[in-house]
């Protein structure tokens, strides 16, 4: 598993570490007993705080995707298809409430947005929103 953390502005290095990992469960890469790298180790490799990755690890076990065996480290916690899932859905639906908005402020009709959504769904060349 490896971590790139990004110096861009707007998201937190503790989420960009949680999200990686996060990612890394979902995808395979990390399975159910794998044990994590401790919460030092972590912020050594990283070159950042162990409160850093306290924070990360804490929201990942709160979110059930770790658990933390007290003298042992952290490991992959037995998966939840269900609530991953509805986390899932949940962050999709914040994308299309975002991106709904914009849809609104560039005064776009559903049919429009359709043929956006259709699009990067199909992962077509180029939209062609019939505009001049």
């Amino acid at each position: 598993m490896a971590i790139q953390i990004k110096n861009s502005p707007g998201i937190p290095i503790y989420e960009q570490i949680k999200e990686q990992i996060k990612v890394s469960i979902l995808t395979g890469e990390l399975h159910e007993g794998d044990m994590l790298p401790s919460i030092r180790q972590l912020a050594r490799d990283l070159k950042v705080s162990v409160i850093t990755t306290t924070r990360a690890y804490t929201e990942l076990e709160q979110e059930g995707y770790i658990v933390t065996a007290q003298g042992k480290g952290c490991f992959v916690a037995s998966t939840n298809n269900d609530l991953i899932r509805e986390q899932l859905v949940g962050k999709i639906e914040e994308h299309f409430e975002a991106a709904i908005e914009i849809a609104r402020i560039a005064q776009l009709t559903k049919e429009e947005l359709e043929h956006i959504f259709d699009f990067v769904l199909e992962g077509s060349n180029e939209p062609s929103l019939g505009r001049a």
